[in-house]
Order: structure tokens, then C-alpha cells, then sequence
């Protein structure tokens, strides 16, 4: 059995090497890396998974990537999206957690107040989120630990992008932050790819201060893409009084 050096000029595992612990011909895995191998079976792909080590939420985007029939192909260009009537007024109804709807590209779609004063955003305008993180400053004044909370936010995208890979618009979304932020373009290259459906995150809101929250990522399964984030602070905390008080300011 070969072995290989510890040397290596790019990061990762070469080919040669994943290919061997896949179990397969380095030339199998050539063509099924430069996409021409189709109708791959689970076996090849849970293979080449292990042998990359990824986690839960990388082997989904493999198989995303790997299973043409779930791509969401798209001969023109998509229309505005649109959220159901009844789930915007359960969204907007809650008075104890901030929340808001993104779509698949993270557009923002609704929300409710809280879910608006937290990101200080006009929701008429429909921001995306993705471009708020990188492109506006006060995003980093907002979010506390920025470096970790952009990374994800970008994991985040690149694992949406799998599941729309022949959306114009996702396409011009990543061009435009690959230029406009050097940030962005240093992220998406080192491919990283999270579902991020829950965490803690702290924000240094600019009208109540220090903000300690939870946040849920719910995705809805029968919109592919659209899915709601909501934020709550653990009862009687201090977070959870700032976030009244913010209520307060806006309502």
C-alpha cells in the first residue's frame, strides 16, 4: 500500500489519497470530481465522505451537489419570493422573541418588530443579510465576534448554494461579495459549509447595549430555501429586560 508525504503544497487531502481511503481508482475519482460520473450510487458517495472526514452538515451538501435530480434547475430567472400569509402573522404575532424570515438567497422577508430593531434594518427594503454582514460597517459593531459569526453566516450560504446551483441570482450574490469584500472571497474559499441551526450570539445593539441571545434556524421544508431565525434571551436575565426595553423603543 503506498503512503504519502506529510508535504503538501495545497490544504486538504490530495486526490490520490482520497481516492485510496474511498476505495477507489484514482481515475474513478478524477471523473467523479471533474463531474463525469453521474447516477452515483450512496455507497460511492458515504465513501468519499468518510474518507474527507466531513461532518453532518458537509455530507448533506455533498449529496445536494451529487443528486441532479434535487437541484432546483431553473430555466429563467426566478421571481420574487413570497411567504405564506399565515406564517408572516404567527412570525409577527410573537412579542417575546425577536424573528425574522429569510429567503433562499437570505433575503430578508418579514419579521417581526424586534426582529427589525435587533438588525436596525427597513423591512420595505428587503436587505440581504449575507451583504449587511460584509459590506456594512455597522454590522461589525453590531455582531460581537464578527470573524466567527461572518464565517458562518458565508458556511451558511455555501450550503444553501448547493441546493439552487443554477440560480442566476445566488451566482451574481456570491460575485458581488467576492468583490466587494476581501473578507468574503478569503471564506468562500476555504469552501466552508454549516447548516448553523442554532447557537448563542451576542450583539452590542447601538440602543440597549449588550444583547446575550439563542438563536433557532428553523427551515421550512415545503419552501425550499425560506427559513426563520429567532432570537430569545434566557428568562430574567439581563438580555431578556434589554430586549423589552428595545420593544419598547420601537413600538
Amino acid at each position: 500500500m503506498p503512503t504519502y508525504s506529510t508535504s503538501r503544497r495545497v490544504p486538504g487531502l490530495p486526490r490520490e489519497e482520497v481516492a485510496q481511503l474511498a476505495g477507489m481508482s484514482v481515475n474513478y475519482y478524477t471523473r467523479i470530481e471533474q463531474g463525469e460520473s453521474h447516477q452515483l450510487s450512496d455507497s460511492v458517495l458515504e465513501a468519499i465522505a468518510n474518507a474527507l472526514r466531513l461532518d453532518e452538515s458537509e455530507r448533506m451538501h455533498l449529496l445536494r451537489l451529487a443528486w441532479p435530480a434535487q437541484r432546483a434547475k431553473r430555466e429563467t430567472e426566478p421571481g420574487p419570493e413570497q411567504v405564506r400569509e399565515s406564517l408572516l402573522a404567527i412570525v409577527e404575532s410573537s412579542v417575546d422573541h425577536a424573528a425574522v424570515i429569510l429567503g433562499r438567497r437570505t433575503d430578508l422577508l418579514g419579521g417581526n418588530r424586534l426582529g427589525f430593531a435587533l438588525f436596525g434594518v427597513d423591512p420595505d427594503a428587503r436587505p440581504n443579510l449575507t451583504k449587511r454582514m460584509f459590506l456594512d460597517p455597522a454590522m461589525r459593531d453590531l455582531v460581537v465576534d464578527w470573524e466567527h459569526q461572518a464565517t458562518n453566516s458565508a458556511a451558511y450560504l455555501r450550503m444553501t448554494v448547493g441546493e439552487q446551483v443554477d440560480d442566476p441570482l445566488m451566482a451574481e450574490l456570491v460575485g458581488e461579495l467576492s468583490i466587494e469584500s476581501p473578507e468574503f472571497a478569503w471564506i468562500w474559499a476555504a469552501h466552508p459549509v454549516a447548516e448553523c441551526s442554532h447557537s448563542v450570539r451576542e450583539f452590542d445593539h447601538p440602543l440597549v447595549g449588550r444583547l446575550t441571545l439563542n438563536e433557532e434556524n428553523l427551515r421550512m421544508p415545503d419552501v425550499p430555501g425560506q427559513h426563520i431565525l429567532f432570537f430569545g434571551a434566557a428568562p430574567g436575565s439581563p438580555s431578556a429586560e434589554r430586549l423589552r426595553l428595545l420593544d419598547s423603543l420601537v413600538s
